[in-house]
């Protein structure tokens, strides 16, 4: 009896210590993830370089877009495509097409900068 009591104590403690590491995790995903005062230059046209530029650039323009200048970014921003389509929301094509969704901090981050005035900064 006494081993199973240890073995029930042994197993609620790894339990309990799994799910703290995960919500500590957690916490330090979501304390990473701090989009306030969004730049277009410095946390947005990264993000589109690194996922979204190789397809919809000034000499490949998929879908007639062009992520490589502000001002189509802008457009997109505005009429509400370019949450669409990042979101993955019903009604718009999924992009990055083929892959998986962003990263929803860097989701975050383009909202943010949208919310903010999609400012060319």
């Amino acid at each position: 009896m006494r081993l199973l009591n240890a073995f029930y104590t042994i197993l609620l403690i790894s339990i309990c210590s799994c799910a703290y590491e995960n919500r500590e995790d957690e916490v330090q995903k979501n304390q990473l993830c701090e989009p306030l005062n969004m730049s277009f230059s410095e946390n947005i046209k990264p993000i589109l370089n690194s996922n979204c530029v190789s397809c919809h650039n000034i000499n490949i323009a998929n879908g007639g877009v062009n992520l490589q200048e502000f001002a189509q970014v802008k457009k997109l921003a505005d009429n509400g495509k370019l949450v669409g389509v990042i979101n993955h929301s019903p009604g718009f094509a999924f992009m990055p097409q083929g892959a998986a969704k962003l990263p929803e901090c860097e989701i975050l981050k383009i909202e943010t900068w949208i919310n903010e005035g999609a400012q060319n900064n």
